[in-house]
């Protein structure tokens, strides 16, 4: 069984409550941190840890608190960012409803260390019960005497609110977030300056994901030396991985960075394989916006060496032959899964969200979206591959945010392993609209790894 750092107590009776998760060793990271460590020590051992951003960048996370600026006279912020829209990602919910009080802890350490004295935790509008469930353990930790003024008799002040989103996939995006948290259109910001400059009210802000700010309650309890030892390379840690799809056991696991894909898949401690007896086609590792690799691609990498669930194996061989880890969003689809559909579908989903202040965003994933859906329903043409991979190229690196990059490069990657399967539907038009079609020698080993990555 791999290490838990975050999970460990998810099934312990009552956890979400202040009093159980006390019990089981909850805010001794808050009283380590408050009685024992300076703000420079709690940043210094967050570097030590290797943690990257769980949100999806995989940016180191001391690294981003160490560029924070510390003006005088002005106050810092710690945003939370728990929008979590991404399609194929809900590990953040899962931890937010069944152990609430892990990511207030981590928010109390967290914002100590950034000498913020005000923070929030933005959760996506559409999440009601979660947003209830933090303000209740927000409630429960103030009454104990972990929020509120002179904390632990530290000095130290936080207060701590939780503030509902606006709906929209784009307020992901940090500087989209904080417009929102302002009570504006959660437009992305032009970058510099960036938040850790001028952020939330023209302030010194950091924005950081719910696992992220979760994640430094282990590293401040067993130490950074002992939270690098789990993982692999400069992939220290656990990750949460939202596992959905033709899955036995679809669900949120939390897994040591280094596992293998094929472990994960098949292994009875994780998803128990494929469902209903079929073989893997393809998978999306690291939610919607992540390129989309073929079974032979994600279980073994061009080299031929076994694909694992860490930043860098996931994107050994870069776009061409890897993908990303994202937010580990991981959507596994079997042979019966149609490509076509399942990419018109992604180009919906970025089209509406959208928040149109880019033309090339903009104009392009509405583009992407009306030439998927005529293929998908028997109207393509063979150019029309040609010219969503040329409109995705115009996309891609022209935009403010990443949304454009997310939208594209899920249309690009299919279009570069699925090619055939576009081709049918265009030389298959009746077929192609009556049920989806599988190109089943995708769950094929590899013939020769130098061909697919010369390809």
């Amino acid at each position: 069984m791999g290490r838990k750092l975050l999970l460990e107590n998810i099934n312990v009776p009552g956890i979400n409550t202040f009093d159980v998760y006390r019990q089981h060793g909850g805010y001794r990271a808050v009283e380590k941190a408050l009685k024992t460590m300076s703000t420079d020590d709690v940043v210094e051992e967050v570097k030590k840890s290797g943690l990257r951003g769980r949100g999806g960048a995989g940016f180191p996370t001391g690294m981003k608190w160490s560029f924070l600026a510390k003006p005088e006279g002005k106050p810092r912020y710690l945003v939370c960012n728990g929008d979590e829209s991404e399609p194929g990602t809900f590990k953040d919910r899962f931890l937010m409803t069944h152990i609430p009080h892990l990511l207030i802890e981590g928010m109390i350490v967290s914002s100590y260390a950034l000498g913020a004295k005000t923070s929030y935790i933005y959760v996506r509008g559409e999440m009601m019960p979660q947003i209830r469930i933090l303000e209740r353990a927000i409630a429960e930790a103030k009454n104990a005497g972990f929020l509120g003024k002179n904390i632990l008799g530290s000095g130290y002040d936080l207060e701590l609110y939780v503030q509902p989103g606006g709906g929209a996939y784009i307020c992901g995006e940090e500087t989209a977030l904080i417009e929102s948290l302002e009570g504006k259109r959660g437009n992305p910001r032009i970058k510099p300056p960036f938040p850790a400059i001028s952020g939330l009210y023209n302030c010194p802000t950091v924005v950081n994901n719910v696992e992220s700010i979760a994640a430094v309650v282990p590293i401040i309890n067993d130490g950074a030396d002992e939270y690098a030892k789990v993982g692999i390379g400069r992939s220290t840690g656990t990750k949460l991985i939202s596992a959905s799809g033709n899955l036995k056991r679809p669900g949120v696991y939390e897994i040591e960075l280094g596992v293998s894909v094929e472990e994960f898949i098949y292994s009875d401690e994780y998803c128990g394989g494929m469902a209903n007896g079929k073989r893997l086609k393809a998978v999306v590792a690291g939610g919607s916006s992540v390129p989309i690799l073929p079974a032979n691609l994600i279980l073994k990498t061009a080299a031929g060496e076994s694909r694992l669930m860490s930043y860098e194996s996931l994107a050994d061989g870069g776009f061409a032959t890897g993908t990303m880890m994202g937010s580990g969003g991981f959507v596994a689809f079997d042979e019966d899964q149609c490509i076509v559909r399942n990419t018109w579908n992604f180009s919906r989903f970025y089209h509406h969200e959208s928040c149109g202040q880019c033309s090339p965003c903009r104009e392009g994933t509405g583009w992407m979206e009306k030439v998927l859906h005529r293929l998908e329903y028997g109207h393509g043409k063979m150019s029309d591959l040609d010219l969503l991979v040329d409109v995705s190229k115009k996309i891609e690196g022209n935009t403010i945010c990443p949304l454009g990059d997310a939208a594209a490069w899920p249309v690009a990657s299919a279009i570069r392993h699925f090619r055939d399967e576009f081709e049918w539907h265009v030389t298959h038009p009746s077929e192609a609209i009556e049920r989806n079609y599988g190109l089943a020698h995708y769950a094929d080993p590899l013939p020769k790894a130098e061909t697919i990555a010369a390809n």
